[in-house]
């Protein structure tokens, strides 16, 4: 069994990427949106998070959270949250054909990919180029010419705080390398 080292920082703040299996764009259906909020909404009461910054794409999803002082266990919350979504959506997104007997045996769907990528944020230049990477990272697979015509963001709650401006993906494009991180 691999032993994956995860970065375990008590009340640390993380960025985050989740994955669908095979990259199956169901995510921003709107469906699928109203069940994984409910099933985040469901997990914060039991283990309450910050979301610092979010994105979702049909295929993946990026956030920054920060846990309670106390608390590391974000790999519990992705796991209910993966398990409440999957509950929810079951009947219309299960796909018999890509089960294998991994995927059984491990009790797994075929929602989502079984692991997920996480970064423990250093200091306030990492936060800041993860943020940017998230709002930007519709534009970056194409899915719009400009940040804010992204809906599933939070880019427009920091437009409101007045952290960007409206235009900041038009005016920070040709400043972005080709990971989507501010040069």
């Amino acid at each position: 069994m691999s032993n994956y080292r995860r970065a375990l920082v008590t009340g640390g703040t993380f960025f985050f990427t989740v994955v669908t299996l095979q990259r199956r764009r169901l995510l921003t259906d709107p469906e699928a949106r109203a069940a994984l909020r409910t099933a985040i909404e469901e997990t914060r009461a039991q283990h309450p998070f910050h979301i610092d910054a979010w994105v979702l794409l049909p295929d993946h999803l990026h956030a920054i959270w920060t846990l309670p002082g106390g608390d590391a266990d974000y790999s519990k919350r992705w796991g209910l949250i993966k398990a409440k979504f999957t509950k929810q959506v079951k009947q219309k997104y299960h796909d018999p054909l890509r089960m294998n007997q991994s995927k059984q045996r491990k009790r797994e769907s075929t929602l989502w990919q079984r692991r997920y990528w996480e970064h423990q944020i250093r200091d306030d230049a990492d936060f800041a180029r993860h943020v940017d990477y998230i709002h930007y990272n519709p534009v970056k697979h194409g899915l719009v010419k400009r940040v804010c015509d992204w809906p599933h963001s939070t880019f427009h709650s920091f437009v409101a705080r007045e952290v960007y401006s409206p235009e900041w993906g038009s005016a920070v494009a040709n400043n972005v390398d080709k990971n989507g991180f501010g040069e």
